[in-house]
């Protein structure tokens, strides 16, 4: 699947014409959603944009994204008969999941704006429905994406990367820019190392959305050394480019050591199961074959509570009620990340487990559904009962998998120094950036971050360069 997706936008990019021109007036680093959605935002608006991506296809982490969209309010929802959800209500399970240290203000922006973002996809041709089931820490059902249960960052890929094309956008792979210039207090451009050399692109701004740095080991250690070891879910150029380069013209950094683990992370290969699987009514054992937490839990919950079970791992379970209906799943078995089990003795074996142990776990969960109430851990929600045959079964372990902290921003996406003040010309949007998400990034938040703020930054640099 990931290789088929990186060959298209492979394809999709040299496709697009090539342009000579080393002056923009802005300049988008990185090449995934928040880049590509500050850069269409720009161009449809008529600034001249050129985006540079240090990896040889474009899209990073975005291109990995499982699960969804949130918004707040969305005419999905309501079509669905949620209608009783609201931006201040996902503020407040955002800030509560984050553990109350969001920032208020870009907080606020997120949840006001997540929904006009998911609007705007749609009008690019996003195949998005609303996704039933919420996510851990959530109180309402508020993901949105493939109608089909596909990948979310699939489908957002193919939209922004086609639209991207069809505005013929100056997109440059294998371009690392190594240094921000900056001249009489403000933004001139950037250095960037082509194939060809050492260049240097003007510019009147430069957005930065070059992701977080979960795959560079040893900055995760800097911060988390208890981090040391663990597999991660993140491409391999989610390295912190983007946060050296803001550094280095006085960028001010927050939450730099609040690092996400997943409870749901292949070791073997880093391959993320989709937090949707829990959500649609899949849950959890431990290698004695037993439940042991409320599968609906923020992640870090979850995982601290799976790092505690023998050997720091699980097993995750859905039915073929999920399965049947959900593409994502079937490309986890097609991946042999999951295994088909034909029955429960089956589910017991690969364990290596009594099957009146798992069988005990099952009909245990079982009378939790019939009784809407699960009185072994507080589950709120299970949508299926688990019990449509056969089984699908992945053996999980937490893993890296979003850094929360970086480059400070305000709502307008301007970058700050120390002394709350912003740099000229310098703006951020994604992962790259710090305080959306707290201690704890929230299921679907990620995508809804990098689309709002996305646009937020181009929108904030053409007004910054008077247009």
């Amino acid at each position: 699947m990931k290789k088929t997706l990186i060959a298209a936008a492979l394809s999709m990019m040299v496709a697009s014409p090539a342009f000579a021109a080393e002056s923009a007036d802005i300049v988008v680093v990185g090449s995934g959603g928040a880049g590509l959605s500050s850069a269409i935002t720009a161009t449809e608006r008529g600034a001249k944009v050129i985006v540079l991506e240090k990896m040889a296809y474009f899209g990073g982490n975005s291109n990995r994204s499982e699960g969804g969209m949130n918004a707040a309010g969305t005419k999905q929802q309501i079509a669905d008969g949620v209608t009783d959800d609201s931006p201040a209500i996902f503020y407040a399970d955002t800030m509560k999941g984050g553990h109350n240290l969001n920032n208020p203000a870009l907080l606020k922006t997120l949840t006001e704006n997540a929904a006009g973002a998911e609007e705007w996809l749609l009008s690019l041709g996003a195949k998005f429905c609303h996704r039933m089931g919420r996510g851990g820490g959530q109180t309402k059902a508020r993901g949105h994406g493939p109608c089909d249960g596909s990948p979310v960052g699939i489908e957002l890929m193919r939209v922004l990367g086609e639209r991207a094309d069809k505005d013929h956008i100056d997109m440059r792979l294998n371009n690392r820019v190594t240094k921000i210039i900056m001249k009489n207090g403000k933004v001139a451009g950037v250095e960037v190392q082509t194939p060809k050399g050492k260049e240097v692109i003007n510019a009147k701004a430069v957005v930065l959305a070059t992701g977080g740095f979960g795959a560079n080991h040893k900055m995760v250690e800097k911060y988390r050394p208890e981090l040391k070891g663990f597999s991660t879910t993140n491409h391999p150029g989610a390295t912190g480019d983007g946060i050296v380069l803001a550094q280095q013209v006085g960028a001010s950094l927050t939450d730099i050591e609040q690092i996400q683990i997943h409870p749901t992370v292949i070791k073997r290969n880093g391959a993320l199961i989709s937090e949707s699987m829990r959500a649609r009514g899949g849950f959890l054992l431990n290698k004695n074959g037993k439940r042991f937490t409320n599968e609906l839990l923020t992640r870090d919950v979850v995982s601290a509570n799976e790092l505690k079970q023998p050997g720091g791992i699980a097993y995750l379970v859905i039915d073929n009620s999920i399965y049947s209906k959900n593409k994502m799943a079937q490309n986890y078995t097609a991946e042999k990340l999951m295994t088909k089990c034909d029955t429960i003795a089956d589910v017991a074996k690969l364990i290596g487990v009594d099957e009146k142990v798992v069988q005990a776990s099952f009909d245990q969960y079982h009378k939790a559904f019939d009784n809407k109430k699960d009185d072994l851990f507080g589950r709120p929600e299970m949508l299926i009962r688990m019990d449509q045959a056969p089984y699908f079964v992945a053996e999980v372990t937490p893993g890296i998998h979003h850094t929360m902290g970086g480059v400070k921003i305000d709502p307008q996406a301007e970058v700050l120094i120390p002394e709350k003040k912003p740099i000229p010309g310098l703006f951020a949007a994604g992962e790259v950036t710090g305080g959306v998400h707290g201690g704890n990034r929230i299921g679907g938040n990620a995508v809804a971050d990098i689309i709002t703020f996305g646009r937020i930054s181009a929108n904030s640099a053409l007004k910054y360069i008077g247009k």
